[in-house]
């Protein structure tokens, strides 16, 4: 495999791209559709990044996608472990092992995720770094897409007090933020050998005051029960009182957090105005 030529990778990627059914990943297939796989610019909007950059990708033009990118293809194409490795290998990166805190969301997962393709649901690993938002979420809550580095991970948009649609009185802000370096400090403890995970503690505790004071205390608190409502305040339907659940994907470290209203409310009202506004000005 090491002396795989550069243009492997990108010819991998067009093939696999050619098998995916398109209603296998939430695409309208259309009648007029001739491409039997993932058009180009379907494949690039699944995986979070530019048609052009995919298109480099594919013709090696582009040779030296980061893991980032391997990853987001990797789950936008559904491969299974196996190709994922091999994927990882044809970008020259190794595939990420148990010492690293995981980013993967599985085939299983994923379908879950289908399921809940008209819920508002973000996808953390377990240094809250976003994997995924889907854009009933990016409506709710103002589009990620354009986040990037330290702006993709939750721990440094709270101490940063970086704009949120979240309203949190100035209690239950500081009590956020200690669960969620709380929680990041369970990780470090289970990924001790994982260099971006330090690499994220340092730029974290050179940038934020808040967190060193945090991450310094004796005894942070434990992370409470992870189901709690909270208050969106959106630009175009006002406040929304939500359910926000997150679930623990055990065995990959994931959360994912939920968002849903009791229906028949006004704020089930609201939040199906919010999608459909949202959704509405994400599309180019």
């Amino acid at each position: 495999m090491d002396c795989v030529e550069a243009w492997e990778f990108g010819r991998t990627v067009r093939r696999w791209r050619d098998r995916v059914v398109p209603e296998a990943v939430g695409v309208p297939a259309g009648r007029r559709r001739r491409a039997s796989g993932l058009r180009r610019e379907e494949l690039a909007a699944l995986a979070g990044i530019s048609a052009d950059y995919l298109t480099r990708l594919e013709q090696g033009r582009a040779t030296a996608p980061s893991t980032q990118v391997v990853e987001s293809l990797a789950r936008a194409l559904r491969l299974a472990d196996t190709e994922r490795d091999l994927l990882y290998r044809l970008a020259g990166h190794a595939a990420p092992g148990p010492d690293v805190v995981p980013s993967r969301v599985t085939p299983s997962v994923q379908r879950l995720l289908d399921r809940l393709s008209h819920t508002p649901v973000v996808v953390y690993d377990a240094t809250w770094t976003l994997v995924l938002a889907n854009a009933p979420y990016d409506a709710l809550m103002g589009d990620t897409t354009t986040w990037r580095g330290l702006e993709r991970n939750a721990v440094w948009r709270n101490v940063a007090r970086l704009p949120s649609r979240i309203v949190h009185s100035p209690r239950e802000q500081a009590e956020h933020e200690a669960r969620l370096v709380a929680d990041l400090r369970l990780t470090a403890s289970r990924y001790p050998a994982d260099r971006a995970l330090r690499r994220l503690l340092a730029d974290l505790a050179a940038g934020s005051p808040r967190f060193a004071e945090l991450w310094d205390a004796e005894a942070p608190p434990s992370v409470a029960d992870p189901s709690r409502r909270k208050v969106i305040d959106h630009p175009a339907v006002g406040p929304i009182t939500l359910d926000c659940d997150t679930l623990l994907v055990a065995l990959d470290d994931l959360r994912i957090s939920v968002y849903t209203a009791e229906p028949g409310t006004e704020d089930a009202d609201r939040l199906a105005l919010a999608a459909v506004l949202g959704t509405q000005s994400l599309r180019p």
